[in-house]
């Protein structure tokens, strides 16, 4: 197949509560990420993503926003533990990581500790016996991931005005090569220091400690971040495999961060309106090949717990997403969805277990795809459109989208 095949990832943007999430995580239950939304803006218009079928994949119509006869639409269950982004855009890229281990870092801090100054590294300990973290070479903290699934990452952050990113990378994968826990992540901005970093300090549940990264300075300018997974295969996911078969791949934002595309191009980036600008650049001088592009603003906003400001990037991702609808030619396929939940409402700042909207342009016909029961679809679909070898997870809906008669 030729032409396009784009996926939009609005990360954080769920619809309402999986089946599952009062047992897996208690909490969750009433969550709804748009529903809350649309309870603190009633009078909300996304025009574009209305147009796609928001609504229909919601279920219900709001106040400003209707069901579009003419949308191709769907929703997706989380197949992943929990609900996270790393994991979601490896389940989305057709693989399934290894079920992580749950590990406060105090669980891990001396091993971790020892490796690092094996490996020549400079470490101080920060915080109260029993809740420590790392600080190494001065420059850069190893503790905690407080900002998603307590337990389920560690973060490496440092000024990188002080310590090259190659260098904060060094760490990681020594932090990397003795944690169990789902991801390491590396990352840093400019114009920040080390003690902006110590600054962001909390401590959750009396047995986690961290840096709230929002609170860091590190997203500010200058940002660079790398997603270390356990236990995942890039071999089978879409990137490598299109490559293999001699597609461009492109990937823009957050997903430029933690899914491998060592023969594409990967531009890491968080403003809404420039990530879906560089989308809609590359749709002028791509003939033919596959788009990836995150939004990671939405996330961070329900992080927040910051309705309105999700409301404000709904409306910038809404308004740019016009200009990529009008971008593409026939042949082209467009899937808009999400990678997990982030309820601004729901009391904590932590990612929530929903379904996920899957939104589709360049379809033959109108119609509902069902409830798909992963992410991973979307992968296998992207394939299966250009004639690629199948993932390793997922079932294409490609017969929804190019209709046999």
């Amino acid at each position: 197949m030729t032409g396009r095949f784009v996926v939009i990832v609005l990360d954080g943007f769920g619809m309402q509560a999986m089946a599952d999430a009062a047992r897996v995580r208690p909490g969750d239950e009433t969550s709804s990420t748009l529903g809350s939304i649309l309870q603190d803006f009633p009078d909300l218009k996304l025009p574009n993503l209305e147009s796609l079928g928001l609504m229909n994949a919601f279920g219900r119509e709001s106040t400003q926003m209707k069901f579009a006869p003419g949308a191709l639409y769907g929703r997706s269950e989380l197949m992943h533990f929990g609900a996270d982004t790393f994991q979601g855009h490896q389940e989305i890229m057709g693989t399934k990581p290894r079920k992580p281990e749950i590990h406060n870092f105090q669980q891990k801090i001396d091993e971790i500790e020892q490796a690092l100054q094996e490996a020549g590294h400079s470490v101080v300990r920060r915080g109260t016996p029993g809740l420590q973290y790392l600080v190494v070479d001065g420059a850069c903290t190893v503790a905690d991931n407080i900002d998603s699934d307590l337990g389920m990452a560690y973060n490496c952050t440092a000024p990188l005005d002080a310590m090259p990113f190659e260098k904060l990378m060094e760490i990681g994968h020594v932090v990397r090569a003795h944690a169990q826990v789902g991801r390491v992540i590396a990352f840093g901005g400019t114009g920040n220091t080390i003690d902006d970093i110590l600054a962001a300090e909390e401590i959750r549940e009396d047995r986690y400690i961290g840096l709230l990264a929002s609170k860091t300075g590190s997203y500010d300018q200058g940002y660079e971040c790398r997603h270390l997974g356990y236990g995942v295969d890039p071999a089978v996911q879409v990137p490598s495999i299109l490559a293999g078969a001699g597609i461009p791949v492109s990937l823009f934002g957050k997903v430029a961060d933690i899914v491998h595309n060592e023969a594409g191009k990967s531009v890491s980036m968080v403003d809404t309106a420039e990530v879906l600008e560089l989308t809609r650049q590359e749709l002028e001088t791509m003939e033919t090949g596959f788009i990836c592009t995150n939004v990671q603003e939405t996330d961070l906003a329900g992080h927040a717990q910051n309705a309105a400001r999700y409301k404000e990037v709904l409306e910038t991702a809404d308004r740019k997403l016009g200009e990529i609808l009008a971008a593409l030619k026939p042949g082209d396929v467009l899937v808009v969805m999400a990678d997990h939940g982030n309820d601004p409402d729901i009391g904590h700042n932590r990612h929530t277990r929903e379904n996920v909207p899957l939104l589709i342009a360049g379809g033959s016909r109108p119609g509902c795809i069902g409830l798909r029961k992963t992410l991973s679809d979307v992968g296998a679909t992207v394939c299966d459109w250009f004639g690629a070898p199948a993932p390793e997870n997922g079932t294409s809906f490609l017969r929804y989208i190019r209709w046999s008669d």
